[in-house]
């Protein structure tokens, strides 16, 4: 009687008993798929299939609500499918184990519940009147509800009572270890999945830390390293502009020009840890890159919101060098630069007019290659087409969420 006590058993009833309502319509879906699988062999249930699938990888979500509410469990989101657009997802669905898992779940799930369910509810309903026979048999017309000849016979009725209530608890232990085996064969991310997971999260801390970095160094050049430069600047201009002696002026005014050289380069630097402009947004920072190339340059941004700093970054850059590839290679007279969001990724493309030739392979000259390796450091991909004669058309495509 001690498993009552403890709440556990209250939970795994409370767990069954919820699995019957709301693992019913899985069941039904399940069903639909199954006849949509049969169908699919004339292709009629084909795109019926699709869909049923499709509903089927959203469900571990669904049952990972009231498993983890009332019994702590816990697991993973399913791996996202193979394709990258809108098509070679749905193309993926009919061979996507985790679909298919999640559908033989529904499948199994709601008669375990039932079966669980069902007789556990009948024994604690019945359970505690049996036990409580004796005490009211006098009041009740004979062989109403239980059987019993004489008050002596009660307590055997009694007896049964208190049995049904001792083994109710193992009777729900066992239907939840069961429906437990069955989360953990079909639900749960296989240690792959998980694995990719882990480095994928760990990949994405890294480059958002390499990021904040790069932010946190190029805030402290800025503001530190380039305000005493220009200080040390000042003070050998004062010191020119005071001495009477010719060498002293000579060597002042060749330390002020090595500080401002200096000061350059360091501005250079700066620029290219993180852009000043990317502090506004990424089509801000598109069009100053237009605005300050050499190659007469539209620019057209479509973002739904602000993407990740090193995602943006990566973007800026990759459009930085493709500008300066057009204004020294293409010999180009104007050029497009396009950043689109579809697909849960975002599209960078550069256009130009030039002669074409160029190629992601090429190793010098265009640092195309380089760019190709950008992307798919950032799990995108980078395509070129130029044919001879031009024109030119380069797409960067990246994950939204970098």
């Amino acid at each position: 009687m001690t498993a009552w006590a403890t709440g556990r058993a209250w939970r795994e009833l409370a767990y069954l008993v919820s699995g019957v309502v709301l693992g019913l319509p899985p069941f039904a879906l399940a069903l639909v798929g199954v006849v949509a699988a049969a169908a699919s062999v004339l292709t009629v249930g084909l795109p019926l299939l699709v869909g049923v699938l499709a509903l089927a990888r959203l469900l571990p979500r669904y049952f990972r609500g009231p498993a983890h509410r009332m019994l702590g469990w816990e697991w993973g989101d399913p791996p996202p499918l193979a394709g990258r657009t809108l098509w070679g997802r749905i193309r993926a669905l009919p061979s996507d184990p985790t679909a298919w898992r999640a559908l033989a779940y529904c499948l199994a799930h709601w008669p375990i519940t039932v079966a669980g369910a069902y007789p556990a509810l009948v024994c604690v309903v019945l359970g505690p009147i049996g036990i409580t026979y004796p005490l009211w048999w006098p009041a009740v017309p004979d062989g109403w509800l239980f059987d019993s000849d004489s008050w002596a016979g009660t307590w055997q009725v009694a007896g049964q009572g208190l049995a049904l209530l001792l083994a109710t608890p193992w009777w729900l232990r066992l239907m939840v270890l069961t429906d437990r085996f069955l989360v953990r064969g079909l639900l749960h991310p296989s240690r792959a999945q998980q694995r990719i997971a882990a480095l994928e999260a760990g990949r994405a801390a890294l480059r958002s830390d390499a990021a904040a970095l790069l932010r946190r160094v190029e805030r402290d050049l800025h503001d530190g390293t380039q305000a005493r430069l220009v200080a040390l600047g000042l003070t050998l201009s004062r010191i020119e502009a005071r001495s009477s002696e010719d060498p002293v002026r000579a060597l002042a005014s060749d330390a002020r020009d090595t500080v401002t050289e200096a000061l350059a380069e360091l501005r250079d630097i700066v620029r290219g840890m993180h852009p000043p402009a990317l502090d506004d947004g990424l089509e801000v920072a598109l069009t100053t890159l237009a605005a300050r190339s050499a190659v007469p340059t539209q620019v057209s941004v479509s973002l739904p919101g602000r993407p990740p700093d090193a995602t943006a970054s990566a973007l800026y850059f990759a459009a930085a060098e493709l500008m300066t590839n057009i204004a020294r290679h293409a010999g180009a007279t104007r050029a497009h630069i396009e950043l689109r969001a579809g697909d849960r990724r975002l599209r960078l493309t550069v256009t130009d007019n030039g002669h074409g030739g160029a190629a992601a392979t090429t190793g010098t000259g265009t640092g195309l290659a380089g760019l190709a390796r950008r992307a798919a450091a950032l799990d995108g991909e980078l395509t070129v087409d130029s044919p001879t004669g031009g024109p030119t058309t380069v797409t960067m495509t990246v994950p939204e969420e970098g």
